[in-house]
């Protein structure tokens, strides 16, 4: 087995963790981290960068729902006081920021990140679905 992941939800998990841990081959990284975002998250997180997307510019432009995602992933590290990396890009153009990903941000994260959305989207007149379908 090169690549194996066991959630720890019970009993039986943390054995067959537990089961691997002693069977595996000197050298082998094992590696812990919180519960990673949820699907319902996920759900709310993508609705809400394409509501932000359709609603409004910025200076003068129209981002995509991918698009905002960075911009957000960026306000989060800024937020959280995490290292802001970038390198410049192949061809000497520009520059690429490093790590902006949200497929492993934590449940808290996530909710972080959903609530910096929010309140820029309420500060910009964004209709959220999520507040229109609780209406």
């Amino acid at each position: 087995m090169t690549r194996a992941v066991v959630i720890l939800n019970n009993p039986a998990d943390r054995k067959k963790a537990a089961d691997w841990a002693t069977v595996a081959p000197a050298g082998t990284r094992v590696e812990f981290k919180k519960a990673k975002r949820t699907l319902p998250q996920n759900d709310r997180f993508w609705a809400m960068l394409t509501d932000i997307s359709t609603q409004l510019d910025w200076h003068g432009k129209r981002l995509t729902p991918d698009d905002w995602k960075l911009v957000f992933l960026d306000a989060l590290r800024r937020e959280m006081k995490q290292e802001l990396r970038m390198v410049p890009s192949l061809d000497g153009s520009g520059f690429v920021p490093l790590g902006n990903s949200s497929s492993n941000l934590t449940i808290a994260e996530m909710g972080d990140l959903m609530e910096i959305m929010s309140a820029f989207g309420t500060n910009h007149g964004v209709r959220f679905q999520d507040d229109q379908e609780a209406a």
